[in-house]
């Protein structure tokens, strides 16, 4: 396939971004979509020019690195990680428009690399759960019923990647700050934090700068783990138990 590509292009936060063409040929319809830019990049580097930065590290749709905005669409057509999406998934003689997330807490670094630590800053306040010391315990000495561990194990697939931030109109990382609540909160190893965890995380993802939520719904349809638009109201209603329970707001 021959492929034309509109990359947006910025050396960092502080520098005024465009979109530069490039043309590409000889793509296989069995590459991935970083496998393409990795071509991209070698031609760029034997004709001297400066390679495209992108973000990415398993490439095994694990780590949510690859985190790429493909004609409008967080990770591009299909329901998956820009990893794992195909160029089969495209047509020869298609124009392709590449861009990183577009949200102001991810401050572009480089290129199509943006900064997603505020994500990392919104787990450790309150991303956590109470170890006592001494021997480990039996692997079944707490019991957990079955629709907390399943309900535990759908929010627990978040990858991180920014997708639903990305997609929302308003910026909101909700989806994102409610999966990892949810995932904790539900099972009995989270209960001694149950309530101060809701409210510190959901207070540094307001110090973070991300936008309110309207439940447009297109943080879920965006992400590529499914985590469920009623991740969302569920964690409300642990926001607003922690708050009849402390008091704080």
């Amino acid at each position: 396939m021959k492929l034309t590509l509109r990359v947006w292009r910025q050396k960092n936060a502080g520098a005024d971004g465009a979109m530069s063409t490039y043309e590409v040929d000889g793509v296989s319809a069995d590459m991935s979509f970083l496998e393409m830019l990795d071509t991209l990049n070698e031609e760029l580097i034997l004709k001297g020019d400066d390679p495209v930065a992108f973000d990415h590290d398993c490439r095994e749709g694990i780590c949510g690195a690859c985190s790429l905005v493909i004609n409008g669409d967080a990770h591009g057509p299909e329901r998956t990680t820009t990893c794992q999406l195909h160029m089969r998934s495209f047509r020869d003689g298609d124009t392709i428009d590449i861009e990183p997330w577009r949200a102001s807490a991810f401050p572009v670094v480089k290129d199509l690399v943006v900064d997603r630590s505020a994500f990392d800053r919104i787990i450790q306040a309150g991303g956590y759960i109470t170890a006592p010391t001494g021997a480990a315990p039996e692997a079944h000495a707490t019991a957990v019923p079955k629709p907390d561990a399943d309900f535990a194990f759908e929010h627990a697939e978040c990858i991180g990647c920014g997708a639903c931030v990305a997609a929302c109109p308003n910026g909101a990382a909700m989806l994102f700050t409610s999966a990892k609540i949810n995932h904790l909160n539900v099972l009995p190893q989270g209960a001694p934090e149950r309530e101060t965890r809701v409210l510190d995380m959901v207070a540094q993802m307001d110090d973070e700068g991300f936008g309110g939520c309207t439940l447009a719904g297109e943080c879920a349809t965006a992400c590529p783990k499914g985590i469920p638009l009623f991740s969302i109201t569920s964690m409300n209603k642990e926001w607003l138990r922690a708050v009849k329970g402390t008091g704080r707001r």
